[in-house]
């Protein structure tokens, strides 16, 4: 294939596909309530049951909220597998999604956060594959469009924003995979 056939938008898309279907979905398979809530250090941002948590900030609509702090102290804490899926299905995910692709607006404030494992998975898979839904949609002359004042780089065009999401992918859910592999190390 020669640069004129180039697909820059499924380049796009196998930059993370590529990770999750090779190296992270199997790693995510039979994440246990356990490991989803575990905290090898304390202090550590959670998600929690409304009303347990002791962070500056709680933030979410339903039984369970995201620990959060603003300005983010200085170490900042140390952040579970729950608080990373949520970080990454709202923030990362749903939130870009909603700016971009029309998808139900997302914030970390409104959001109904996973109170089990199989729930955040459950999650995760749907706002993954919203994501890549809106991104398949976009042509060539989509990806160079500045991505606009939804974004803190509004001159940025569009392809730039989707090769950070994939980057915020690829890092967040390596880090739960480690975590994944302390908890299985650990003493508990």
């Amino acid at each position: 294939m020669d640069a004129k056939e180039f697909d820059w938008n499924q380049a796009l898309r196998e930059q993370w596909e590529w990770h999750w279907n090779n190296q992270i979905r199997s790693r995510l398979e039979g994440l246990s309530d356990d490991e989803y809530f575990w905290s090898p250090v304390p202090d550590a941002w959670n998600v929690r049951p409304r009303g347990t948590s002791n962070a500056q900030i709680q933030a979410g609509a339903g039984n369970f909220t995201i620990d959060y702090g603003f300005p983010t102290p200085d170490p900042a804490p140390f952040t579970t597998i729950a608080w990373r899926l949520g970080h990454v299905i709202v923030g990362v995910l749903a939130a870009r999604s909603a700016a971009h692709f029309g998808a139900p607006e997302a914030t970390y404030e409104s959001w109904e956060y996973a109170g089990d494992a199989a729930t955040a998975l459950d999650q995760l898979e749907t706002q993954l594959d919203v994501w890549l839904t809106g991104v398949r949609g976009l042509s060539e002359a989509q990806l160079r469009e500045p991505v606009g004042e939804k974004e803190p780089y509004p001159n940025a065009p569009m392809a730039e924003l989707v090769l950070h999401i994939h980057r915020e992918l690829i890092h967040h859910i390596s880090e739960v995979c480690l975590i994944r592999d302390l908890y299985a190390h650990s003493e508990r």
